[in-house]
Formats: C-alpha cells, structure tokens, sequence
C-alpha cells in the first residue's frame, strides 16, 4: 500500500519529486522497480538512513494460498526525536512483493515487540492486517501506521514542516505482502527489501503527521458467466478464513456495521460507505488502495451539501499505479462531517489478467490475498493549525 504513502507532496512551490525508476521487466506488476529511485537531494538539516530486513526470507503462505504477510522489525537507532520527512520501500524481489506497509512502535512497546519476535520461528512473524502486535483490526495501538508502498509509489516531499515524530528508543515494524501467484509452480525465491529514510533532526519546528484510513465494503458475485463451490458467499468467506486465519472476515464484519447498520451490504460492482469524522484533521494528501478488479475510486466530502468537495477521484484506477495526490490545498475536516467512499470493479479482468485467470471463480469479499480485494483511502493528515 503508501511513501511511500507518508511521503506526500503539499503542493507547495517548494515541494520536489524523485521520478519512477524503470519498471521491472520481469516482474508482475509493471509497476514494480527493481533498483531504488533516485533521492532528491537532502534539505537543510535532513538525513538519509537505509534499513533491510536483516536476512533473505523465503515467503511461506499458507496452505493452500498463495499470500503471506510477514512482519520485520528495524532498529532505526535515531538519536534526539527527528521527524520522518520522507520514506521509500525498495523491493528487492519484484517478483514477490505486492506492497508493504511501515508501522511505528512507540518505546513503551518496544520491548513486548522484541518479545514477540524471538518467541516466534523463524524470521518475523505473520501478521495478516496490520503489524500483528495486538490483534487489532487494520490499525493497531501499539503499532501505528506512518508509511508504505506499492506499485506506481515513489517518494515525493512532504513540506519541510511536516513529519512523523520518531521519539528514541522506538522501533518499526515493516510488513511486506508476499504474493506468489506471479511465480506459479516456479520457486519464487527470497527477499530482502530495505527501507530509505528520510528524516530531519527535529531541531525546527514542526507539525505531526499521523495516517488515517476510510474504508467501504467489497461484496462482488461471481459473473454470469462463472461458476463454481466459492460462488457462494458463505463457501468464500469460509475460504477466507481458511487463508488467513479465524479472524480474517472481522474486518467484513466491521465494515457491515459501520456502512450498512449491521447488514450485509448488497452485492454489485459499486460499493459505498459513509466514514463519520470523529477527530478534527487536516488533510495534506490521499492515496488509494485496491487489488486487481479495482476500476475506480472516490472520496467526497460533504456529498449533497452546499459544501460538497472531491478529495480523490481515481477514474481509471491502475494497480501499477497507487500513487498518493496532494490536496491542492490542504482541506480540514470536523466532527460531523461525512467523508463518502466508492470503488467500482470489473470482475470480469478475472479472466483477462494472468495473475487471476488461473484461479478458481469466487465471490470476492474485503480479505488479504491479491485474488481478494479491498477498498481502502489513506489521508495524510495533522492536526489543524
């Protein structure tokens, strides 16, 4: 998914953006870069630091599924509390990685993190949702959300004043989307992708930035020209659970409560949800995030009123392509205010994309995998000044 997505341009005059390296010839997605971008340069009193995943990890999916999330911890050994400015996730097995997502864990949870790391096998943990430290949904307390990537994501400038404050002795949490439906039968190999920080020495001042996330439903029926077992719902939500885990169609559960009044929202190519603001925010830059059926995307604030505004519209939504997009003005939200999302699919890519058409037709619900899908907005935001 990201940053990166914490990395976000203002739109201010001042704003630089490094450009996409070539995509990866070989991998699946074109949008995949197999060496890092250029950095634009470092601006007054910042820095860069590159932290990798400290050995290769050959990714190990479930039974019978082809994704694996894996949670990492890095060390960034900040001295002081620098702010992020900047963020950019270089894969280095395109071929694998399908996004990742960079948490913070503050200091007081440093510890229960290291913990929980030497007391699982292997190397990192699985975290199918988030950075699997609490058993929370999508975002977690003990490990907040401050960056990602995915295809199309490259780093572009936060305003010089803007960042995520890293306070010492904290630690990060990087969690990479393995997916192995590019590779077949073919062993896929390992990976061992790094980060590049970009931070300043928090000497100036600045605002905080946080990451919030807006989410609507995924209820998508089969063609009318498919069949098959995971046609029917609850033989799919079934399947779900069975890939990622028990608790895996939580977040379907939660979506139906908070978009539909506890029902089960009605199955169809466009799906809406109305996220109720509850803090009052800033909101400097959106990016969208959906798998490989998303068509389009939308975030309206206020829709229907006389102060109706379109944060982000995506009408041709391209998977290699998730780039986050400035508010040409940052825009403020309040208590009260609604912020509506929607998302269309085309099912039928199902059979048209090589990385779907081999799989088995299924009624597609919110769930991990790259054969699933979501409908997720990512705001960067700060409080309002």
């Amino acid at each position: 998914m990201t940053v990166a997505v914490a990395s976000c341009s203002t739109g201010s005059d001042d704003a630089a953006e490094t450009k996409a390296a070539a995509p990866s010839a070989t991998g699946p997605h074109g949008g995949h870069a197999a060496s890092p971008p250029p950095a634009a340069p470092a601006r007054a009193g910042e820095h860069f630091k590159t932290l990798s995943i400290s050995a290769p990890y050959t990714p190990q999916p479930p039974a019978g599924a082809t994704d694996d999330y894996r949670c990492f911890i890095l060390d960034p050994q900040f001295e002081g509390t620098p702010y992020l400015t900047g963020s950019q996730v270089i894969p280095q097995n395109a071929d694998l990685v399908h996004h990742a997502i960079l948490f913070q864990v503050q200091p007081q949870n440093a510890a229960d993190a290291r913990k929980h790391d030497q007391d699982t096998p292997g190397q990192g943990w699985t975290c199918f949702g988030n950075a699997g430290l609490d058993g929370g949904a999508e975002r977690d307390d003990d490990a907040a959300w401050i960056a990602s990537w995915a295809p199309g994501t490259v780093e572009t400038l936060l305003a010089p004043n803007l960042g995520y404050k890293m306070p010492p002795k904290g630690l990060l949490v990087l969690q990479i989307h393995y997916n192995l439906l590019a590779v077949g039968d073919a062993a896929g190999g390992t990976d061992q992708s790094s980060i590049r920080l970009r931070y300043n020495d928090g000497k100036a001042a600045m605002t905080p930035l946080s990451t919030e996330l807006i989410f609507a439903p995924v209820e998508l029926p089969c063609t009318p020209a498919e069949s098959g077992p995971l046609c029917d719902r609850a033989a799919a939500m079934a399947d779900v659970k069975k890939r990622f885990g028990p608790d895996a169609t939580d977040v379907i559960d939660q979506l139906g409560m908070l978009c539909n009044g506890g029902k089960t929202p009605r199955p169809g190519l466009v799906q809406q949800c109305d996220n109720p603001v509850t803090t009052p925010l800033t909101i400097h830059a959106m990016g969208p995030h959906m798998h490989l059926l998303g068509k389009s995307m939308k975030v309206e604030l206020n829709p229907g009123t006389a102060t109706a505004q379109t944060l982000l519209d995506v009408p041709d939504y391209d998977f290699d392509n998730q780039a986050f997009q400035p508010m040409p003005d940052p825009v403020t939200v309040k208590p009260g205010d609604i912020l509506r999302m929607t998302c269309t699919y085309e099912t039928e890519r199902r059979k048209l994309l090589p990385q779907l058409n081999k799989t088995e037709p299924r009624f597609v619900v919110w769930a991990e995998g790259t054969a699933d899908e979501m409908c997720l907005g990512i705001m960067v935001s700060a409080p309002p000044q």
